[in-house]
């Protein structure tokens, strides 16, 4: 029983940010070269060691867009495992500080309105929050396969 333990212990911890503003949501694509790429995603990343998820979250997004910002509450949780990737995605509604983006892991960012985004060209981690924001599933225990990304 010590293995399962551990490796619960060491599992990955990676952060999204629901950002909105005027009844639309922040989303970014990922650019080429990467994990996901072409793939629309909500920004965050991994948490670093220890790291709190609302600081962790702070940290990528101005690593990611070069903006501070405030991370609030918990949206929802997500396990997410495929062969290639098993984390935890942490959803946290948050704030940006400035609008004057400069991108590094994407070539792309957009505000949509929940009803206008399509979970299909979204990475598999971040499709069943795009569910959730739309009002089709409430938030989910399990998202499962595919490729990787946020």
């Amino acid at each position: 029983m010590k293995e399962p333990r551990e490796k619960e212990a060491e599992r990955v911890v990676v952060t999204a940010a629901v950002i909105e503003r005027d009844g639309k949501v922040l989303v970014a694509r990922r650019r080429a070269g990467l994990v996901a790429a072409g793939l629309w995603e909500f920004p965050g990343g991994k948490l670093e060691k220890g790291e709190d998820p609302r600081r962790g979250l702070e940290r990528e997004l101005f690593e990611e867009f070069g903006v501070p910002s405030e991370a609030g509450e918990l949206v929802c949780s997500v396990p997410f495992e495929s062969s290639s990737a098993s984390f935890e995605l942490v959803v946290l509604r948050a704030k940006i500080l400035s609008d004057d983006f400069t991108l590094t892991d994407h070539d792309d960012v957009r505000w949509l309105a929940p009803a206008e985004m399509d979970e299909a060209v979204f990475s598999k981690p971040d499709r069943p929050v795009v569910l959730l924001l739309a009002g089709r599933e409430a938030c989910p225990d399990r998202a499962k396969a595919g490729e990787g990304g946020s």
